[in-house]
């Protein structure tokens, strides 16, 4: 789907709106026979004094009222049930859509402008489906059946009032082009603003570290004053229009009473007119009257248009985005039994090789893993300011058994990262190829693909959830609450969590708030090691260990039998056991060999050997 379908929602709750339809409709029609009854009592009962009509008139007029609050209670529970539906399933499926987008597109938008896509502008959406289409069809209704019944009163007096909806709707067009632009602008800089908010907030201990509270108030003060100007400037629009349609209610009142006294008092001033009673005179009044609830609507209408209209367009600019990584985008090679549903993780054995990978970025935005970047930082794998394409691994090549150990050495952004992200296909690599078990990933299902890599990352994220379903996370249904334990105790996170009052059920808070870095990294190494994949991955997972504690979780991970395993480390005691070790030098591997074979060498690994340990060999 490239465009948001507005009107197969509407489609699919066609029956409610219609129902609802029918009902506003009849609750407008029960409206418009009220000034025909208030006309009899007039002219019948006080005029003509016909007394016995009284009662009939009077249960007239309160069925009206009971009968208009029935119908206008269905219509009301119908829309807000068909449009809280309708705002639910488009923000779920809005949210699927940016989930299935590739990591290309979360380089080049913030997360505060996601937010106020799934957020606000499918809110204006919701109030659009939920109550404004249904007020705008009802303007419609009661505009067309309120002129006809004033045209059976007298036709001529009724040419003013139609002449003022003609006048309210070109003004309600002219309001409409121009708060069409604007509502972009507030909409866009909302996003902004929620941006900054968003990272002070998430940063918030490193901005009082740095004593930058007062920079950060500065610059968020920046986006919210230009949000109060934009806001301002649709203030101004609709200020200067609205009053204008307001103004025409009330002169069409006037005239219309002033000219109808006049057919009331000297008979028949209109050429070709007819006469009009004191009844006829008040029923046409209410009916003018009655018109100035859709003509005022009008502006407030507008308004609500347009800004749906705005965050229609930007939804649809999040549709038209197409993911970059697609499951067999290649062409497929595979038989059905690698397709199907029964293909998984546990089908690989965790045999790697990169033959000739190269990595260029698109220059559409940077990517993660940028070797030399500006601004950025390879190795954490966040975006850079840059957009002009880089080659980040060129001509890579390497091979790892299952069950074997590739140790991955570099200075920062020479491109260790990237390898991680490519073999997770995060981004697909511009040159060469990268298999599993001998098939090209690119082959693979995209699921089954990645969840035979169990990845320990430098970015340690933890979601605001239990322990225990941090280790869970993706496998719910199939990880058990022993093997939970188990990973724990691997992971040597068991001896903080046991001393928890709620263990592996207490919660944590947003981002692994309130644990430090050393236990964060321990739990994300007991997420990686309860899922038992072919492949684990630990990226400089061990930095903020203690050397006690990572030479424990070495020893547990070098007795992890039958599982591929790939370490990413600036520390030497992280890879020398290692059944091979590459190095990486600007995207390049510039040497290659196991621990001793590299110190003999007497190149870069040894020269980081003797400034990690002062000695030389």
């Amino acid at each position: 789907m490239n465009k948001l379908n507005l009107t197969g929602y509407v489609r699919k709750y066609a029956l409610f709106y219609l129902i609802a339809v029918i009902c506003m409709a009849a609750g407008t029609m029960l409206d418009q026979v009220a000034p025909i009854i208030i006309q009899h009592i007039v002219d019948d009962v006080l005029v003509a004094h016909k007394m016995e009509m009284l009662n009939f008139l009077l249960l007239g007029i309160l069925s009206i009222g009971v009968g208009r609050c029935f119908f206008q209670y269905a219509k009301e529970f119908l829309c807000d049930l068909a449009g809280s539906k309708m705002a639910s399933e488009i923000r779920i499926n809005l949210f699927g859509k940016i989930q299935s987008l590739s990591a290309n597109f979360f380089d080049g938008i913030n997360s505060g402008e996601l937010m106020s896509r799934v957020k606000d502008d499918v809110d204006r959406i919701w109030e659009i489906a939920a109550f404004m289409g249904i007020l705008m069809a009802e303007v419609v209704i009661r505009t067309v059946s309120t002129l006809y019944f004033m045209m059976r009163i007298n036709w001529q007096i009724a040419i003013i009032p139609a002449a003022g909806m003609v006048i309210a709707g070109v003004i309600a067009i002219l309001m409409e082009r121009k708060l069409d632009g604007l509502y972009g602008a507030v909409a866009q800089e909302g996003s902004e603003m929620n941006n900054v908010a968003a990272e002070n907030l998430a940063g918030v201990r490193t901005v009082k570290a740095f004593a930058r509270e007062g920079f950060e108030v500065a610059k968020f003060h920046k986006h919210n004053q230009k949000f109060y100007e934009l806001n301002i400037d649709l203030s101004r629009v609709f200020v200067r229009y609205n009053p204008i349609i307001q103004m025409i209610t009330r002169l069409l009142a006037v005239a219309s009473l002033l000219l109808g006294g006049l057919v009331v008092m000297k008979g028949n001033p209109i050429p070709g007119g007819k006469q009009m009673s004191v009844g006829e005179l008040i029923a046409f009044i209410v009916y003018v009257n009655g018109m100035f609830w859709p003509m005022e609507m009008l502006g407030w209408l507008t308004n609500g248009f347009s800004s749906a209209k705005a965050s229609v367009k930007r939804l649809n600019k999040i549709y038209a985005e197409m993911p970059d990584i697609t499951d067999r985008s290649g062409g497929s090679t595979l038989d059905e039994e690698l397709s199907g549903a029964l293909f998984s993780q546990h089908d690989l054995n965790g045999d790697i090789e990169f033959d000739h990978v190269s990595y260029v970025t698109s220059g559409k935005a940077a990517q993660p893993g940028d070797a030399g970047n500006d601004g950025g930082d390879a190795e954490s794998g966040k975006p850079t300011a840059s957009a002009v394409p880089r080659k980040i691994l060129d001509d890579v090549s390497f091979s790892v058994k299952a069950g074997q150990t590739l140790g991955i050495m570099g200075a920062t952004g020479s491109g260790k990262t990237t390898i991680i992200n490519l073999l997770k296909r995060m981004y697909d690599v511009t040159g060469g190829s990268i298999r599993l078990d001998g098939i090209d990933i690119r082959e693979l299902p995209l699921p089954a693909l990645r969840r035979a890599v169990s990845c320990v990352m430098q970015d340690i994220f933890l979601f605001s959830d239990t322990i225990e379903g941090n280790v869970r996370l993706g496998e719910r249904e199939t990880i058990t609450v022993p093997e939970v334990r188990s990973a724990l105790t691997q992971s040597h996170a068991a001896e903080f969590v046991d001393k928890m009052e709620e263990k592996e059920q207490t919660v944590i808070g947003e981002r692994g708030v309130g644990l430090s870095g050393g236990q964060k990294q321990r739990i994300t190494i007991a997420r990686a090691l309860a899922r038992k994949t072919p492949v684990l991955v630990l990226d400089d997972s061990t930095s903020a260990l203690d050397s006690e504690t990572e030479q424990e979780i070495q020893q547990v991970l070098a007795g992890l039998s039958g599982m591929t395993k790939i370490i990413i480390a600036h520390r030497i005691s992280a890879v020398r056991k290692a059944d091979k070790i590459i190095v990486l030098d600007k995207g390049r591997i510039v040497e290659e060999g196991t621990h001793d074979e590299l110190l003999a060498r007497g190149g870069l690994y040894k020269e980081t050997y003797d400034s990690q340990y002062g000695v030389k060999i």
